[in-house]
Order: structure tokens, then C-alpha cells, then sequence
């Protein structure tokens, strides 16, 4: 037996308990109704001409319904005589290739098949401007040569950095459609400044390239989309303030103050661009962000199928499985870090051979005299915090908060003959 099962296999794993957390549940019925009713507001399709070619620009986030976004934004201007392609808006991500991106995109569900438009997908970027810092502002080769372009994302907190605006139309703008050189220069001086690079980056692109509006979309708790909107412009940034606040607002969250252990059944690009929302771990990548609840040790298990060995996240957490280490593609885990120039969350986190030793280790380090007291929560991913798991150490706790249900009776936490969770 090595050294390490000998300092593991006695460590107490506490029984644990189902529960639903609820949140604000409000959506939006048909939210691809309201876009198109946004889409023939003054501003919008207006601004579309017969015969023009059109960007547009859709991102590798975990977006509820982008296929279906995107494909009325493609039907919108075909109905208005124009020419739609498909330009993946995403920095550096899809491992920094074009080839990468368009097979991002595919995992999304955005085809040329199913959207009805072409996707054209390059690295190569032009240079338009400088900012007074002298940081250089870049754009996508194919959307630099179109005669208009849309930018469709999700307005949400950012997972490193806190401002006015952080992740939605006007970051999408100035590093997602800037590629990974885009996307560098941007976090060149590191995420200190990040609160002003993006903007700044975003108005000089709005004010040069030809960007006629974004579809700007806030989701709830549930992953399920709860505002549409379309933004002339020139209303872009003030809007996005108000529309951050209320994505700020209807953040997913793990209800408990302190947590002696987090396990984490996935992690990846499609779920955060961390891999797992800092905003719900309240593990952060840089010192320029705040909030979520406080964890002692965190535990992450697997990569999810969509990105691709793309472990970025896995740094943040204290332990994971050689199941995850096995499937990661350091390659492109590394070059997102090249990219953010945020490196830690790039390492390896301390390796163990499955689930039961990597959870047992987390235990055993998260300094508590008693052990059969860990209070530990388990969820499958940060973008479904819904219904989770905690250890009956918590129980009392979660019984006398108002937006806690109770579903199971205490049970065991049950491995398979490899040691991972059943």
C-alpha cells in the first residue's frame, strides 16, 4: 500500500443529503419570440441594407439557446436582402485555432447546416488603433472586410476582475472578436486594468468598425434566459451597465457561508471561462474580484465532453483525479493561460488516483479537529446549482433557511470498484 493510501484510507467521509436550492425562476416563455420582436425595434434591422455582408459574431460561452439566438439573427438578415456569415467571437479559446473555434461552435450547435449561413473562421486579425497606454486594439480579418456586424452574449459578472462593465457585449467585443492577439493585448497588463482595457477596447472598435447592435441576454439562476435585448450601438454601454446589475442579481449561489470541503463533479470552457464560476466557488483567479462563499478545500473531478481537455480551472481547486489529469490537453490548457496571463489556474492541482482518495485528502486537509464534522457540499458544475448535495453536518443549517428544501434521508456516498463516485 503507498504512503498516501496509508495516509487516506481512515479518513471518515460525513453521510449526505440531497437538497433544492430555490432562486429567482423567472424566464422569459419564448425568448426567441422576444429577440425577434427586439430585431424590428428602430436600431436593429433598420440599420441593414440589401445586399450587405454581415458578421455575425457568436461566442463559446455555455449560452441557453444560442443556436436558436443565432439562427433568427441569420434569419433577420436574410429577410432584409442581406448576407449573414457565422464569425466565431471567442479569443483564444478552441485551443486558439480556426479549425478550433468552428468546432466550438459545432459543439454549440452552430452549423452552417443548421444556421443556414457560413462560418468563417481565421486567427488572422487587423490592427485598427492603439490605446493611449499603447496596448494595440485588433479585429477578426472576415469581420474587418463585412459591411456590418452583430454582436450576440450573455451579460454576467466576470470571474477576475469587478467594474462598470465586465462580461457582455462590449468584452465580446474587444477580445472575443480580437482573437487570441486581441485577446492578449487586452490582458496584457494584467486584470488590474481589465476594468478599463475592455471598454476602451470596445468603444475605439465600435467607433471604427462597423457594429450596428448587440443582442444582449441575461439568464437566471437556472440557466434559463430571462431578458433579451437588441442595443443600437451607441446604447451598448450604457445598457450593459444596467443589464450587469441585473445579472448580478440573479447570480446562481451555493447557500451556505463556509464550507470545509467543495466537490466539484465538472469543470470546463463551456460551463466558465475558469472552468468553474468564481462567483459560485468563491475561488478567484486574481485578487480583483470578491464574493461567493468561503471554501477551505476544493475537489474537481472531471473535464466535461465540450472542452476539449481544456482543464483552465483546475489550478483553483487544492485536489483532482488522474482521470481528469489524463484527459487534459495541456497545450491548450496552457495557452489560455498564456493568453490571460493568469497562470496559476493553469497548474495541476494535487493529483489522486480517483474520487474517494482525491475527496478523502480534501477532508483530511481542511483543518477541522474532528473530521466526522466536515460540513461538505458536492454539485455537478457551477452552472447547475439547483439541486446539490451536503453532508448532514449541514443539515440543521440548510432546515431553518427559507429557500432550502430538503429531498433525501442521509446516505452513504457510494464508489464504484475504481474509487470514483457512482
Amino acid at each position: 500500500m503507498s504512503i498516501l493510501k496509508t495516509l487516506l484510507q481512515d479518513i471518515p467521509l460525513p453521510k449526505m443529503v440531497r437538497i433544492r436550492q430555490k432562486f429567482d425562476a423567472t424566464r422569459l416563455e419564448d425568448p426567441v419570440a422576444v429577440l425577434r420582436t427586439e430585431l424590428n425595434k428602430p436600431g436593429a434591422m433598420d440599420r441593414i441594407r440589401p445586399g450587405q455582408r454581415v458578421a455575425v459574431a457568436v461566442g463559446s460561452r455555455g449560452v441557453a439557446h444560442i443556436a436558436d439566438f443565432t439562427r433568427a439573427t441569420v434569419e433577420a438578415v436574410q429577410a432584409a436582402g442581406a448576407h449573414p456569415f457565422i464569425v466565431p467571437c471567442m479569443g483564444s479559446h478552441g485551443g486558439a485555432t480556426a479549425e478550433g473555434q468552428v468546432d466550438v461552435l459545432h459543439h454549440l450547435g452552430v452549423t452552417e447546416e443548421a444556421m443556414g449561413a457560413p462560418i468563417l473562421s481565421s486567427m488572422e486579425v487587423i490592427e485598427i488603433d492603439r490605446l493611449p497606454n499603447g496596448l494595440p486594439v485588433y479585429v477578426d480579418k472576415y469581420a474587418s472586410e463585412a459591411d456590418a456586424i452583430v454582436v450576440i452574449n450573455r451579460v454576467k459578472p466576470h470571474t477576475a476582475f469587478r467594474g462598470r462593465i465586465e462580461s457582455g457585449i462590449m468584452k465580446m467585443i474587444s477580445i472575443g472578436l480580437g482573437k487570441q492577439k486581441g485577446a492578449e493585448a487586452c490582458h496584457q497588463l494584467g486584470f488590474k486594468y481589465m476594468a478599463e482595457n475592455v471598454p476602451a477596447m470596445a468603444r475605439i472598435m465600435i467607433d471604427k468598425l462597423p457594429i450596428v447592435f448587440g443582442i444582449a441576454l441575461v439568464e437566471n439562476a437556472y440557466d434559463e434566459t430571462c431578458i433579451v435585448e437588441v442595443l443600437p450601438a451607441e446604447q451598448i454601454e450604457e445598457r450593459e451597465v444596467v443589464l450587469l446589475e441585473a445579472a448580478k442579481a440573479r447570480l446562481p449561489k451555493i447557500l451556505f457561508d463556509q464550507i470545509d470541503v467543495l466537490v466539484i463533479d465538472y469543470i470546463g470552457k463551456n460551463i466558465s471561462g475558469d472552468g468553474m464560476d468564481p462567483n459560485v466557488t468563491g475561488r478567484y483567479p486574481t485578487p480583483y474580484a470578491h464574493g461567493g462563499p468561503d471554501v477551505s478545500k476544493m475537489v474537481v473531478l472531471d473535464l466535461t465532453p465540450e472542452t476539449k481537455g481544456n482543464a483552465n480551472g483546475v489550478g483553483t481547486a487544492d485536489f483532482t483525479t488522474q482521470r481528469l489529469v489524463d484527459k487534459a490537453d495541456l497545450v491548450a490548457t496552457y495557452a489560455n493561460g498564456l493568453t490571460s496571463t493568469v497562470c496559476a489556474p493553469t497548474k495541476i492541482a494535487t493529483t489522486l488516483e480517483n474520487d474517494e482518495y482525491a475527496i478523502k485528502a480534501a477532508v483530511k486537509t481542511c483543518n477541522i479537529l474532528d473530521y466526522t464534522k466536515c460540513r461538505l457540499v458536492r454539485i455537478q458544475d457551477t452552472l447547475h446549482v439547483g439541486e446539490i448535495e451536503i453532508s448532514v453536518n449541514l443539515l440543521e443549517e440548510a432546515k431553518l433557511h427559507p429557500d432550502i428544501e430538503i429531498l433525501t434521508e442521509p446516505y452513504e456516498l457510494k464508489f464504484n470498484a475504481d474509487g470514483n463516485l457512482r
